[in-house]
């Protein structure tokens, strides 16, 4: 894969370097069906994707075959992924459902792999949410879940918006106990727990930084700051996707990553099975 954009030998285009990192992190592994590591989606699979967003788990699913079930508590979002997943056309089958999990609107183990992603610092009752994810797999289901990595919730907090930890963001801090804990208690055994997205971290971080800066030159008060993953892009987070995407195509660049996504973790990833 190339990280280089089209219009300049010295430019790297941000949204590959990031597609770079996250499989270096073990995402999106087309040659072995992984979303992630250690967790496999064949045409066999009925995926069920909880908090699907703009569907990028859901598409991975689909384009091997598996039947999708994808939930979002936002129609338009849900309306904007059956249109994709319905162009894509690989999906055995797949059902869209408007919901917010009070309660999951699909029947009891319906499901071989659930996927819950960035979903859990946003709910009031985060137990409630976990125990109708579990319900809804089929004994032995693999179950791929994510929240923030508390470290790098921590750093935003310095330059993040305050409304950007209130209610519907992120009203929660996940700890890794807190995460694991919340698996284990609803049912869950632990396979795999890891970290990543150092990267990213920074990143909004220096749009954060930015946005503020902007506002305070513009005399500007109201509230709110942009999306941090929405193009046009500053420079200087061109420049740091450069930097980053250079490094990283190094044998040395690849352990720096690697340590640092420890430090400073974008996300905190586990990868679970319902007992049979």
């Amino acid at each position: 894969m190339s990280i280089l954009a089209p219009d300049g030998p010295d430019q790297i285009n941000p949204d590959w370097v990031g597609l770079l990192d996250a499989r270096q992190s073990g995402w999106f592994l087309k040659d072995s069906d992984e979303l992630f590591k250690g967790f496999p989606v064949s045409a066999s699979d009925k995926v069920l994707d909880v908090g699907c967003g703009q569907g990028v788990a859901t598409l991975f699913c689909a384009e091997r075959g598996a039947a999708v079930t994808y939930v979002d508590i936002d129609p338009a979002v849900v309306e904007t992924v059956a249109h994709k997943v319905a162009e894509q056309g690989t999906a055995a089958s797949h059902t869209g459902l408007v919901s917010d999990c009070e309660p999951l609107q699909v029947p009891d183990q319906s499901a071989t792999r659930v996927i819950c992603q960035e979903v859990l610092e946003h709910v009031a009752d985060p137990d409630h949410v976990v125990s109708e994810l579990v319900r809804a797999g089929e004994p032995g289901a693999l179950y791929l879940l994510t929240v923030p990595g508390e470290q790098g919730e921590n750093v935003q907090k310095a330059f993040a918006p305050a409304e950007y930890f209130e209610h519907p963001n992120h009203i929660r801090v996940f700890s890794e106990s807190d995460f694991r804990s919340l698996a284990e208690r609803n049912g869950l055994e632990i396979l795999s727990y890891s970290s990543s997205g150092f990267y990213l971290t920074f990143w909004v971080c220096i749009q954060w930084a930015i946005a503020a800066a902007r506002k305070r030159q513009s005399g500007d008060n109201s509230p709110g700051a942009d999306d941090p993953f929405t193009p046009p892009y500053d420079d200087s987070l061109s420049s740091w996707a450069t930097l980053w995407g250079k490094l990283i195509a190094t044998p040395e660049g690849e352990v720096f990553k690697r340590e640092l996504d420890k430090l400073l973790p974008k996300v905190q990833i586990i990868v679970g099975k319902k007992p049979a």
